[in-house]
């Protein structure tokens, strides 16, 4: 399951769980849609992929049975940021922003 990060790894924006701003890549790191589209690019500063909003975890369990949503399965509280440098980010970022996601 989706660990639903708490902030943005770049600006530090809080990104609670229902907010509809988060975006991940494939390996979860997670970006407020600001930072994705004007200074990432859509180019993820790990893996190089590209971003998708984050999904929205159910607050409540709706099937109680099943026990899931947030009660039970809360966010993530541990802040992460970028272990990269606003430089390696731009250069990392320029060198394939202009070759779709599903072509990188």
């Amino acid at each position: 399951m989706l660990e639903l990060r708490p902030n943005c790894e770049w600006c530090d924006k809080d990104l609670p769980p229902q907010s509809t701003e988060a975006r991940i890549c494939t390996y979860e790191c997670t970006y407020c849609a600001d930072c994705v589209e004007n200074v990432l690019h859509n180019v993820c500063p790990t893996c190089g992929g590209g971003f998708v909003p984050r999904p929205i975890r159910p607050m409540k369990a709706w099937r109680a049975d099943r026990k899931l949503g947030l009660q039970y399965h809360p966010a993530s509280t541990r802040r992460v940021h970028s272990k990269f440098s606003c430089e390696d980010i731009k250069a990392h970022v320029e060198r394939i922003r202009r070759i779709p996601p599903q072509d990188r």
